[in-house]
């Protein structure tokens, strides 16, 4: 991760093809295209790798969240369960559509803690959204029984985990709907782009249609479409589509060499009494994206962080204090700021989170660094960067 890393021949010639017909934008202009259809192309892919019958590409990991909740049906004052420890664009797009994020703990698998979500529920519960942070998955069969206890939809967003697997499938096909996103710094990329999953067929016409404008793709005049209902434009462009055509065409190169990696850092790092690891649920397996470790509490893993900066190893994240990824530091939600006006309901409704208690979620967190698993690091590079990591965190252990 991230799939920039190895561009190559096969990205630039799918862009190649895009180009010589000069046809940008994913629908219409039939004549002209030569026969690529580079977003349906990677829709097919996609889906046959997720072994779901539908997917959608979108603009955005952020417009494919977006899209899914909608196309469910979830809308104003629908209650959507997310972990703390995620990307800002998680409860965004809850907010977009005129839900209500809920926020719950973590665990010690860094994702939804499934007695903080039971807990959670109430007459408004509509969606229950674990989100797959940093490569690795929720408790996806503890989640399932309470969605089917309380008639619940179970959302994965698995932006940053596109590769992993629980029980035997794709983490994205295990619950009603998952989502993607191909951003420039995820396992594969379109440079900007997303994708929403699903075997349900209503929830994908509505994400067809919803994604542009409300158009039901009807025949192959785009002005004579029907439009059932409101949409926005979520679309993907083709030189978009075309990059991540040839990258998800090289997603088991990626896991092999995001595992290699990681398997490396991860030997050396278990020499160092003191170090223990996030737990990955029973039956699952890691995309391996990155490496996630706990220290034995929070004042050794802030100088854990900050001793490994000063030693060169790039790419290790303390997300207690991020600014993105987790809920201390989410001012905008926490004071309820937009630059529209939040609705009157929505207002009201949203939870007072700072006088919210995620302590339990603070343990975790403060105490956890991240590192990221980069593609384009040599063998003699990742033993040194080990070497490196052991020297520096076992005086601090």
């Amino acid at each position: 991760m991230p799939g920039f890393e190895l561009f190559g021949d096969k990205e630039r010639a799918e862009v190649q093809q895009v180009l010589d017909t000069g046809v940008l934008m994913r629908y219409g202009f039939d004549g002209m295209r030569n026969g690529y259809w580079k977003a349906k192309e990677l829709e097919e892919a996609l889906a046959a790798r997720m072994q779901t019958k539908y997917a959608q590409v979108l603009s955005s990991g952020t417009a494919a969240l977006t899209v899914a909740l909608a196309s469910a049906g979830v809308g104003a004052g629908d209650e959507v369960i997310m972990p703390t420890f995620t990307f800002v664009a998680s409860f965004e797009s809850i907010l977009a559509i005129g839900a209500i994020p809920i926020l719950v703990d973590v665990d010690d698998t860094l994702t939804l803690d499934p007695k903080a979500v039971e807990t959670a529920i109430t007459k408004r519960t509509k969606v229950i959204m674990p989100v797959h942070m940093c490569g690795s998955m929720a408790d996806l069969r503890a989640l399932h029984v309470i969605c089917q206890k309380h008639g619940l939809l179970l959302l994965e967003d698995a932006c940053q985990a596109i590769g992993g697997t629980f029980e035997g499938k794709p983490l994205g096909s295990y619950g009603d709907l998952g989502c993607f996103s191909f951003d420039y710094v995820k396992t594969v990329t379109c440079g900007e782009g997303g994708a929403m999953i699903t075997n349900n067929e209503t929830y994908y016409k509505n994400a067809d249609h919803y994604s542009d404008h409300g158009h039901d793709h009807s025949g192959t005049d785009r002005g004579a479409e029907h439009h059932p209902f409101l949409g926005y434009n979520y679309r993907i462009s083709e030189l978009n589509a075309a990059v991540g055509l040839a990258q998800i065409g090289r997603l088991d190169e990626f896991l092999d060499l995001q595992k290699k990696h990681y398997s490396i850092l991860r030997n050396a790092l278990e020499t160092v009494e003191g170090i223990s690891f996030r737990r990955v649920p029973k039956g699952g397996e890691e995309s391996y994206a990155f490496l996630n470790f706990f220290l034995p509490d929070e004042t050794k893993a802030r100088a854990a962080h900050k001793a490994l900066g000063t030693a060169g190893v790039d790419g290790c994240f303390y997300w207690y204090d991020n600014n993105w990824h987790y809920y201390r530091k989410w001012e905008h939600l926490i004071g309820k700021k937009s630059l529209g006006k939040l609705p009157k309901e929505v207002y009201e409704q949203l939870p007072d989170y700072r006088k919210a208690n995620f302590s339990k979620s603070d343990h975790w967190m403060g105490r956890t660094i991240s590192c990221l698993i980069k593609l384009g690091w040599n063998e003699e590079a990742v033993h040194q960067r080990a070497t490196t990591m052991v020297d520096t965190l076992r005086p601090i252990v």
